[in-house]
């Protein structure tokens, strides 16, 4: 996938150690970019990432979310209910 951004670039500088410059340049050739636009890439990445990450509630919070009614209203979660009973009346089993 090419990401035709327009950008507004800074040189900058940084200390990466040998085994980053070395994935860096074969990413590089593989997709026949430039070092700075798989940074680029691998930022946008985690960002997004990122993002997607903090959009899902943490398992606490799902579990409060759904002690308080999981977005159901009380006249649903009756509904609800009685169709889960009735469901489950209504099972017969090999021995009845």
């Amino acid at each position: 996938m090419h990401y035709h951004m327009n950008y507004n670039l800074k040189r900058t500088s940084m200390a990466l150690d040998q085994w980053t410059l070395r994935v860096l340049a074969e990413l590089a050739k593989k997709w026949d970019t430039s070092k700075a636009e798989v940074l680029r890439r691998a930022v946008r990445h985690l960002k997004e990432e990122e993002d997607k990450a903090m959009k899902h509630p943490k398992p606490l919070e799902a579990l409060d979310w759904l002690q308080k009614g999981g977005g159901l209203s009380k006249e649903e979660a009756l509904v609800l209910r009685e169709e889960v009973a009735a469901e489950r009346n209504a099972k017969r089993y090999w021995w009845e």
